[in-house]
């Protein structure tokens, strides 16, 4: 289904661009899937339709085992200028308990080749909490990520989705006093090793923060394009069709690819807007929270010194869904 999707997608963004809805793009991320799984020149083929404003951001996500100097090289070539590669874990047992087709030595040759063309910034993902992961063995992941030295480490709790496998297997569900432990050794060892964390589950060094992620978390416009891909633009968002099958069949028949959207009004774009700063390192402003003073004793806030602005402390991370319960 590869060509005929890529065909599609293409349609879509000349469309997009003939409308005007597609103008200069400050950073383009593809993602979903593997899409280093797609032939090199495929996927530039696709990047070089997009019109791009000066210096823009330009990501693919890859998997270790699709990593290789040729593909490196002709990603650079073609317009490409970071990568994200789902590491998940450096242990064995984790990786097959994740489904994972690539082993812990597929790593640091995968990485090495994303350096060796040239990439001035990538990030390497991590998930922890899989079952029968111990505190242990993910101390020991991260030592070993570390070792490669990557400029940015994006660290995600396993969540457990309805509808999926893992929802139907209770046994293997995360338990989440040692996931917050866990993620407190991430904070500590990421963060002495020189990477800050300027999203709960982002850390990077000075100037290897995802700018395309900054743009989501500030609330910005954006445009998705392909199957699923969600857009906003001024209060208004929607989602493509689910199914490539049916995005697939709704361009060729030139027939609309949005599935469904909403309108968000002013009062529920105001607390998305403090939600997701508040997941920041800016945070917010500290007349945003209510229980103040309960807040900064509990150690879950601090303010800034400079700025005023109420800030998540580690503690306050592991409860940023409670803390954000008292925006207002």
């Amino acid at each position: 289904m590869i060509d005929a999707y890529l065909d599609a997608l293409a349609t879509e963004i000349r469309l997009a661009v003939d409308q005007g809805r597609l103008v200069e793009a400050t950073s383009v991320f593809f993602g979903g899937g593997t899409p280093s799984l797609v032939p090199a020149a495929r996927l530039t083929a696709v990047l070089a339709l997009i019109p791009l404003a000066r210096g823009a951001e330009v990501t693919v996500e890859c998997n270790p085992d699709t990593v290789d100097d040729a593909l490196m090289a002709a990603y650079r070539q073609g317009g490409v200028t970071r990568i994200s590669m789902g590491v998940q874990s450096l242990d064995p047992a984790v990786l097959a308990g994740l489904g994972r087709t690539h082993t812990p030595a597929n790593v640091a040759p995968a990485v090495r080749a994303v350096q060796r063309a040239g990439f001035g910034t990538f990030n390497l993902d991590l998930i922890y909490g899989v079952a029968g992961e111990t505190l242990a063995a993910w101390q020991a992941t991260l030592g070993g990520l570390l070792e490669l030295g990557p400029p940015h480490v994006s660290a995600y709790a396993l969540t457990v989705e309805p509808g999926t496998p893992l929802a139907g297997q209770p046994e293997r569900h995360p338990d989440p006093d040692l996931q917050a432990d866990m993620y407190l050794a991430a904070v500590d060892a990421l963060g002495a090793s020189g990477l800050d964390c300027y999203e709960i589950s982002n850390f990077a060094r000075p100037g290897h923060e995802c700018r395309h992620n900054l743009l989501y978390w500030s609330q910005g416009d954006y445009l998705g394009l392909g199957a699923a891909a969600h857009s906003h633009r001024q209060g208004r968002r929607w989602w493509n069709l689910r199914t490539p099958e049916r995005y697939i069949q709704a361009v060729t028949a030139g027939l609309p690819t949005e599935a469904a959207g909403e309108e968000l009004d002013g009062p529920t774009r105001t607390t998305e807007r403090l939600t997701l700063a508040l997941r920041t390192r800016e945070g917010v402003p500290s007349g945003a929270l209510s229980d103040l003073p309960v807040l900064l004793d509990e150690g879950l806030i601090r303010l800034e010194s400079s700025s005023g602005r109420a800030v998540l402390t580690p503690r306050g991370r592991l409860l940023a869904n409670e803390v954000a319960l008292r925006l207002r």
